[in-house]
């Protein structure tokens, strides 16, 4: 029997700022982090795993800085003396955009490091790569559109280039999947969309913008286990099929749009010839506590707000949320300094004040709104909510500068993860 530990989208450098360990020298939310990941490797090694599959996303940055590499680095290098086959999958954040550049995870490759295997590129792995673990592994990495577009000499809209990729890979899957040892356990491994699978905010996956795999070729049964990254919520995606296709999530919560998703790792056991089955490890991470106050009368707001503040012992340490809605009018009843004397234990607060205006945008019955422009739209919205003629003139530069930047292409968009 094959024991694998299994885990993904391990950012450690997604909380770059805030509060720092004087021991250290790291922001205490990266602590977490690693605290997360040295749990990962403390397991694998003090249970003797036959092998570690990391499906990519080891920062949030692609071009990290030294001091995350080396934190990263030290901790990889404890699986690789402890004499564990370890894959090394290449995510979408560890890979630049740019054709030719090193990804995040090269000195792995670039050093030969014992035990490490890194997936840049679509491979089958066997017993004869993995030191002799007898399983075949199909890697298969991030790809981005600029290697597509170099490789392959692809063209078109970002759809269409999709399209080809997706098309490529499960091409790449089906021709691997046909040179499998019918003898040996086999793992498909991958850093991508499989349609279907549902985002942290319980959004669904759907064809567009990101790459997205067909479930079919995942769940084929040619497989044993499938293990992926790129998705921070914890699924199965074949709870009742042939074999487990499992997404295990980020290592720790990112924000609070993960604030209900368990954090775990996966220690799954293959064989050959039999079922593959799994189970899931706790990771304790940083507790997220979120509350919402309506206040609905002016001379109890402060003390409706003090209520929803959680007791103390629930709030050491925590990242508490805290949205406050309330009359426009009634502002100046809000004690924000008290709020926070009240919020000490907490690790962070954020506060979040949603001010709501008791009048409302009305229009000439000869004015139609389709036919305003953004401008226009954005000043009458400002007078709505009673900001000062100073501040619009101000808002209204600024958003003809950012209006400006995306009609002429300057602007870039954010990622989905």
């Amino acid at each position: 029997m094959i024991k694998l530990i299994h885990f993904a989208d391990a950012h450690i450098d997604m909380a770059r700022q805030g509060r720092r360990d004087p021991e250290s020298g790291l922001p205490l939310r990266v602590l977490d982090f690693l605290k997360a990941l040295d749990t990962i490797v403390d397991h694998a090694i003090s249970t003797s795993a036959d092998l570690v599959i990391f499906a990519g996303d080891a920062y949030r940055d692609r071009t990290p800085a030294p001091t995350y590499q080396r934190e990263w680095g030290r901790r990889m290098m404890r699986l690789s003396d402890a004499g564990i086959e370890t894959i090394l999958l290449v995510g979408n954040h560890d890979l630049s955009p740019a054709v030719g550049r090193a990804h995040t995870l090269h000195e792995f490759d670039t050093l030969s490091v014992p035990y490490m295997h890194v997936v840049r590129k679509p491979v089958l792995l066997g017993p004869e790569q993995l030191g002799g673990v007898p399983v075949q592994v199909i890697g298969v990495p991030w790809m981005n559109r600029s290697s597509m577009l170099a490789v392959q000499g692809s063209s078109g809209t970002v759809e269409a280039v999709n399209q080809q990729i997706e098309e490529y890979l499960t091409h790449a899957i089906e021709e691997f999947l046909e040179s499998l040892e019918p003898d040996l356990p086999a793992i498909l491994t991958s850093h991508i969309s499989v349609q279907g699978a549902m985002y942290g905010n319980e959004r669904s996956v759907m064809l567009g913008r990101d790459m997205v795999l067909s479930p079919a070729i995942v769940k084929d049964k040619r497989l044993d286990y499938v293990a992926l990254g790129h998705i921070h919520k914890h699924q199965d995606l074949n709870l009742d099929g042939h074999h487990p296709v499992v997404y295990p999530g980020s290592i720790e919560r990112v924000d609070f749009g993960e604030i209900e998703d368990e954090k775990v790792f996966i220690e799954a056991y293959l064989e050959a010839g039999k079922q593959t089955t799994y189970k899931k490890i706790a990771l304790n991470g940083r507790k997220f506590i979120s509350e919402t106050v309506q206040v609905s009368d002016p001379e109890k707001s402060q003390a409706q707000i003090m209520d929803a503040i959680p007791a103390e012992n629930e709030l050491q340490d925590a990242m508490f949320r805290l949205i406050v809605t309330y009359p426009r009018e009634w502002e100046a009843m809000i004690d924000e300094e008290a709020i926070r004397r009240a919020c000490e234990l907490a690790f962070e607060l954020h506060l979040i004040r949603r001010p709501i205006s008791a009048s409302r945008l009305r229009l000439p019955d000869d004015v139609i709104v389709g036919k305003m422009t953004h401008a226009e739209l954005l000043e009458k919205y400002w007078e709505t909510v009673e900001t000062e003629p100073g501040e619009i003139n101000v808002l209204a530069r600024m958003a003809d500068g950012i209006m400006e930047s995306v009609q002429t292409g300057e602007e870039t968009t954010g990622e989905k993860q």
